[in-house]
Parts: structure tokens; C-alpha cells; sequence
């Protein structure tokens, strides 16, 4: 049955395809002969980087598949997928891990204002980048299109799974909270973790097993 549909997976910000979240579901997906496909979202450009331009890669991915779609999303990439699903009806179910909810106004606590204004004036940030183990520029251009983005616009009810750490302190657990509070077709799930989820992938495995039954 899982072989009728397309999975893709979309890793966090400023990390990478190879993360230990996306190495771990493609090989479980890999063991009950399913294909998880794990796209490359920093394009070799992470400089140029936008919420935009994964939702146009995802999409340019999506548009001349025949069989229905289903998103694994991670933190920004959960978010990515939750726009995606609004907008693309052959997308029929998603599952986040710790998806960046109010991701702006994270990155804005995070950053502290004087570090904003600096982005803003230089034009470009130093931000680590994890998936490379070191420092990437970033533009400017990636927070005034996040701007665009209003989670309260998220209203297409499709079956959706939300895993979140109950020690993130990246995306307080708050922020999924609200987000399912509101919305009758999302499930979450809490679990004694941080950002990462990197000591419960067998749970999510195994919920994300039953979710599919």
C-alpha cells in the first residue's frame, strides 16, 4: 500500500540531506521497501536560501508525479511542508518533526535585535551551518520573504502528524501546541526530547508506522 504514494523528506534550516534524522527514516523506509526521497533544499546556494525557493523546488518536484504525495518535513522543513500542503492537493498527508512554527519570531529572540539590524544593514549573516560543520553567508532576502508567511493561513485539513520535544528549546513545544489546538486534523505527539528527537526516532518510527496503517 505505502508504494502507491511518494515520499519525500525535507531536512531542517542550515542543515543538510545527510542529518541524522534523514539518514535514519530513509533506511527504515529502505527496510519495508519503500523509497523515501531526501532532497538537497540548500541547492548548492545557501545564500540565497528562502522559504519561497523550497516551496518552488518541492513543487517543481511534485507537479508531474502521478502517484499522491506524502511530506516527512523537519523543523524548517516541517514548515515547508505545511505550506506546500495548502496549496498542492495532490500532497494527502504530512508528518512534522519539530516544525518551525513562528519561525520569525524564533529567529528574532534567537538573534536579538541589534544582530537583526546588522543583517538587515549589512545585507547578509554568518549563520552555522550544520549540515556543512561550519559558517555559510546568508542574505538578507531570506527574512523579508519569510514576511510573506502567515501560520494562521494553514487551514487545509489532510491528515497530519506533529512529533515535538518537550525540551526544544530551538521551537518551544508551544508553538505545536497552538498550532494543533486549532486544528481537529492534527495529531501531536509529545515526547521528552529536544530539538533534535535524536533519542526517540524508534517512537517516531513506530508511530509514524501506525499513522500510515
Amino acid at each position: 500500500m505505502l508504494n502507491n504514494y511518494t515520499f519525500i523528506y525535507l531536512h531542517g534550516f542550515a542543515s543538510s540531506p545527510r542529518s541524522n534524522k534523514a539518514i535514519y527514516l530513509r533506511d527504515r523506509f529502505a527496510e519495508i521497501n519503500v523509497k523515501l526521497n531526501v532532497v538537497d533544499l540548500n541547492q548548492d546556494d545557501f545564500f540565497n536560501l528562502t522559504l519561497s525557493r523550497q516551496i518552488h523546488q518541492i513543487e517543481s518536484e511534485i507537479q508531474n508525479k502521478s502517484t499522491p504525495i506524502i511530506l516527512i518535513g523537519s523543523s524548517f522543513g516541517g514548515l515547508t511542508s505545511t505550506f506546500l500542503a495548502e496549496r498542492n492537493r495532490n500532497i494527502k498527508a504530512i508528518v512534522l518533526l519539530a516544525p518551525a512554527f513562528n519561525f520569525l519570531s524564533h529567529l528574532r529572540k534567537s538573534l536579538g535585535e541589534e544582530k537583526l539590524q546588522k543583517w538587515r544593514e549589512r545585507g547578509n549573516y554568518w549563520i552555522y551551518h550544520y549540515g556543512e560543520k561550519g559558517y555559510s553567508l546568508l542574505s538578507y532576502n531570506f527574512i523579508i520573504d519569510l514576511m510573506k508567511y502567515q501560520d494562521e493561513k494553514l487551514r487545509r485539513p489532510l491528515p497530519t502528524l506533529i512529533f515535538h520535544g518537550l525540551n526544544d528549546g530551538t521551537i518551544p513545544i508551544q508553538a505545536s501546541r497552538e498550532f494543533a489546538v486549532k486544528r481537529s486534523w492534527v495529531e501531536l505527539i509529545e515526547l521528552d526530547s529536544d530539538h533534535t528527537l535524536g533519542n526517540v526516532m524508534p517512537t517516531i518510527w513506530e508511530e509514524i508506522n501506525q499513522f500510515f496503517q
